[in-house]
């Protein structure tokens, strides 16, 4: 069944490639989707049986590699984790490829991008269910080449193309750190399999390595590393500039790459490495200070962009900043849990923004838009509820004793629960838990405004483009309709149904021992720099989450602490008001009245005062101009690197080649030398009497000399 899952969707993408011109588009696409849509079957069938069964495995193929004691082997790891990314990775392929079927029914090269569709889907599932990192960097690798291939899959278009060169290059600096990591790990501990790795990691946590010029901690270097590669994969602040330039692909790209695949491996990787990162507290620091600051940046930008898939793309390099500081903070099960439902909520609002695109005539500036809810009200409600679940709307409940449970979208329970859980391991000592928590408030309050203010801007006020197009103007047929509908129900009940797994009383249970069930990670356990209990010693941990290594057992903090319920809150709020174990009322509330404010402003600006947005971007102010022009960021890197790079290659020509080698060489000592050549060449006359002539010189010259030698004058 394995096996299937993975390598279906390559034999797919070989026959579609390959023989698509021959059997014909259809054919091509019914194989592909088909193929896919079998292996997200099959992975949930994977996904109960391991999650809920207890049935985890991995499943050796072959051999891959063996030189000395360099042994790999090509490997399929199913357990919590890989069975997650497994459902996740699976269903938005499916729905891509089937919304696929609409968006690019026009097309004459339908037969190869369904093929470098299926293949970047094999390329993240071999990445998902890899058992060492090795095998984890061949699907690394794998994804980058397929979203090479996709981004500038219209590849007559400029603009495509330089963001296909743009997305590559980028990944290859995050990829070249990625690397070192793993030649790093198998220096330390002579294998690169994550239970060979992991086991071992309380024999070396004094280990010193070398690099630079410089020594370091082991384990905090090897983090590091890892960590750079997951910046430049998951579009991280200072990695970031790819992201909103992939925008360029066709929409389905966006959101096969940039919702739930591609841009989520690098959350994955510190998750899965989450024994190592437990044992770098500077490294886990880092993460949770590059993870705060990219939610804050991007939301920042999002407010100024007019672009509607790029607001998006901002709004997704946002969410994957929450991610990260969660999974710095040691609040891994969070951290996947707005990863699974940010896939839903996110691979709507692209898809959803294909649809207004594709019913307006390939328009995607957003002031152009405006009025469509009453031309596309269906496209309408499907952004509708993606944006709410992405705002996070919701409301505790419990905290004011109304019900004994809480209601929101998808979004309020994930995201409200990296915020709590920032708080929480903030105040038990986790350096930069506070600060990221309020990071993440206030990056809460931007996304409700920038998301709201893409709704109003679109769907209502006046149309502010041709009449021709706003008359044309269309909901999607079916084929991309139906997408749209399932992930809007994902968007709206898998916060609220999987909440209890993830994070809440049944997480141990859930996750068994691929990542800590404990609420509030290493900061409530006591010891940041604690060896983490991982492998075959630890079987308790499976039906104890993980107590020994990650849950605080004996002061009351098991895996059903922090926010397992709203009983939890209720008993914060009658005891302690948000004392010991339980986040304040206050903390609890600030997300929904963040939300409720950033909600607020786009009402005032975009829908009260309509064109206020319009005259402030007008007057270019130099915070607008900061904002849209993205920090300056790209500039700054022109300046740098493009101009920087320029400006050494003309030093390196200019003066090295020119000057000095040139100037020494054809210009200098040959140069030299062709001249002289050229002033003796003018003494050959061709004359016999001339050339008598000097060699009487040349005797009486030889005479003398003679004569002189011997003293004769």
């Amino acid at each position: 069944m394995a096996p299937i899952i993975v390598f279906g969707p390559l034999l797919a993408s070989a026959f579609a490639g390959l023989l698509g011109n021959h059997v014909g588009h259809r054919t091509a696409q019914i194989v592909t989707t088909a193929t896919v849509l079998l292996s997200f079957v099959l992975s949930v069938i994977v996904f109960f049986d391991v999650t809920y069964g207890g049935n985890a495995q991995t499943i050796h193929l072959a051999t891959w590699m063996s030189v000395g004691a360099f042994d790999v082997s090509w490997a399929i790891k199913l357990d919590s984790l890989s069975a997650v990314m497994l459902v996740v990775v699976t269903s938005v392929s499916s729905l891509v490829h089937i919304y696929s079927w609409g968006y690019m029914e026009h097309d004459p090269h339908r037969a190869r991008f369904f093929s470098y569709l299926s293949l970047f889907t094999f390329a993240m599932l071999s990445l998902v269910t890899a058992d060492n990192f090795l095998q984890l960097f061949f699907g690394w690798e794998g994804v980058g080449l397929a979203s090479y291939l996709l981004i500038g899959f219209w590849y007559k278009k400029k603009s495509a193309n330089d963001a296909a060169i743009k997305a590559f290059v980028t990944n290859r600096v995050g990829d070249f750190g990625f690397a070192l990591g793993i030649m790093a790990l198998f220096l330390v501990f002579g294998s690169v399999t994550f239970d060979d790795v992991f086991a071992a990691i309380p024999e070396h946590t004094d280990a010193v390595l070398a690099f630079a010029g410089m020594e370091f901690n082991a384990i905090e270097l090897i983090a590091f590393l890892l960590f750079i590669g997951a910046m430049g994969k998951s579009a991280q602040f200072f990695l970031h500039v790819w992201l909103p330039d992939a925008m360029e692909g066709p929409t389905p790209v966006s959101a096969l790459i940039h919702a739930a695949t591609m841009v989520t491996a690098g959350v994955f990787l510190v998750c899965r490495a989450f024994p190592i990162f437990e044992n770098a507290e500077a490294a886990s620091a880092f993460v949770t200070v590059i993870g705060a600051t990219t939610a804050l940046f991007a939301a920042t930008v999002g407010m100024a962009q007019n672009d509607i898939k790029r607001v998006v793309a901002y709004s997704t390099c946002s969410q994957l900043g929450y991610m990260f500081f969660a999974a710095g903070l040691g609040l891994y099960g969070a951290a996947m849990f707005h990863l699974f439902t940010h896939a839903f909520f996110k691979a709507l609002l692209f898809l959803g923004s294909g649809a207004v695109i594709h019913g307006v005539h390939d328009e995607q500036d957003m002031r152009k838009m405006g009025g469509l809810y009453k031309m596309m009200p269906m496209t309408w409600m499907m952004m509708l509820i993606g944006t709410v679940a992405l705002t996070g709307v919701g409301f505790s409940f419990g905290v004011l004793g109304l019900l004994p449970w809480d209601l929101g979208f998808a979004g309020f329970f994930s995201k409200d629960a990296i915020i709590e859980g920032a708080f929480m391991a903030g105040r038990e000592g986790v350096f930069f838990g506070i600060p990221a928590f309020w990071f993440g408030v206030v990056a809460a309050l931007l996304t409700s405004f920038y998301s709201w203010r893409l709704i109003f801007m679109t769907f209502h006020g006046k149309f502010r483009g041709p009449k021709e197009v706003y008359e044309h103007a269309h909901d999607p047929k079916f084929a991309m309709a139906m997408p749209l509908v399932v992930l809007a129900i994902g968007a709206i009940f898998a916060g609220g149904i999987f909440k209890k797994d993830f994070i809440g009383e049944n997480a141990g249970h859930f996750w068994h021992d691929a990542v800590p069930a404990a609420s509030h990670g290493p900061a409530v356990a006591g010891d940041h720099g604690e060896a983490a209990a991982y492998g075959d010693d630890h079987a308790e941990a499976d039906t104890h989450a993980a107590d020994d290594a990650h849950s605080p057992a004996d002061d009351d903090h098991g895996a059903e602490a922090a926010y397992a319920s709203s009983d939890d809150h209720a008993e914060a709020r009658e005891g302690d008001h948000g004392g010991g174990h339980h986040p304040p009322t206050w903390v609890l509330l600030s997300p929904f009245f963040a939300t409720l404010f950033g909600f607020g402003l786009a009402i005032w600006f975009y829908l009260i005062n309509e064109g206020m947005g319009a005259r402030i971007a007008a007057r270019g102010g130099p915070l607008h101009s900061f904002l849209y022009n993205k920090w300056y960021v790209d500039e700054i890197y022109h300046f740098v690197f493009v101009r920087g790079a320029k400006g050494l290659g003309d030093l390196f020509w200019k003066i090295g080649d020119v000057k000095l080698i040139d100037g020494l060489g054809p210009n200098g000592v040959a140069g030299t030398t062709l001249a002289a050549a050229r002033r003796l060449a003018k003494g050959q006359s061709g004359f016999l009497y001339h050339y008598a002539f000097v060699m009487l010189i040349g005797v009486l010259g030889f005479s003398v000399w003679i004569l002189v030698s011997q003293g004769g004058l």
